[in-house]
């Protein structure tokens, strides 16, 4: 009777041991699972960042590469020399001509003239100096991020408006009249002037 009184005793004690160590076990693990679970928050939460570097505002050409800079010269060799037919130069550059509205234009210094304000193309001149001077985003094209990459000007043309500064809305004024400046902000939407270059010194657009 006794020694089968013993053996109960040291089969429950075992159990209880054994489960005293799972606890243990389990209670040793949560620190490392939660460690883990925040890794993963804060690589998540990271994303963003990233995200929003590959849009960082950049000003004049030092951080362009040699074909944008040389495309970019191009213009504002236009620009300076206050005559539109100029442009011609550097739209001619381009083996695949860039866009320049919501139709197909034949005769590039024929449209910007239609369309400029003094009928001679300096207003689109003007605009082209404008944006130029402005900063510009690099943004990526397709899958290759490092070596397909489109500069635009200004940088507007890819930003929340909503998030603007006090100091980027001043900018956005130097380049639209205060009215379209408000329009823009409250739609979140930038419809004015814009243009695009590719890293290898493709002029893909220059329109509204």
């Amino acid at each position: 009777m006794r020694k089968s009184a013993w053996t109960v005793g040291s089969v429950v004690g075992s159990l209880v041991l054994a489960l005293l160590a799972v606890v243990h076990c389990v209670d040793a693990s949560r620190p490392a699972l939660a460690q883990a679970a925040k890794g993963k928050t804060e690589a998540t939460k990271k994303q963003p960042a990233r995200a929003a570097a590959d849009l960082a505002v950049n000003y004049g050409a030092a951080k362009l590469p040699a074909p944008v800079t040389e495309m970019r010269e191009a213009m504002l060799a236009a620009v300076r020399s206050g005559k539109i037919e100029e442009l011609r130069h550097a739209y001619e550059l381009n083996e695949l001509k860039p866009e320049l509205g919501p139709a197909p234009v034949s005769d590039p210094v024929a449209h910007w003239k239609k369309i400029s304000g003094d009928g001679e193309g300096l207003e689109v001149l003007a605009a082209l100096a404008e944006i130029l001077d402005a900063g510009y985003v690099t943004v990526p094209l397709g899958r290759d991020v490092e070596n397909n990459r489109i500069y635009v000007w200004p940088y507007f043309a890819e930003v929340p408006l909503a998030k603007l500064s006090a100091a980027q809305q001043v900018e956005l004024l130097r380049l639209v009249p205060p009215a379209a400046a408000k329009e823009m902000l409250q739609s979140g939407k930038y419809t004015h002037w814009r243009l695009a270059i590719g890293a290898d010194g493709t002029w893909h657009h220059f329109r509204k």
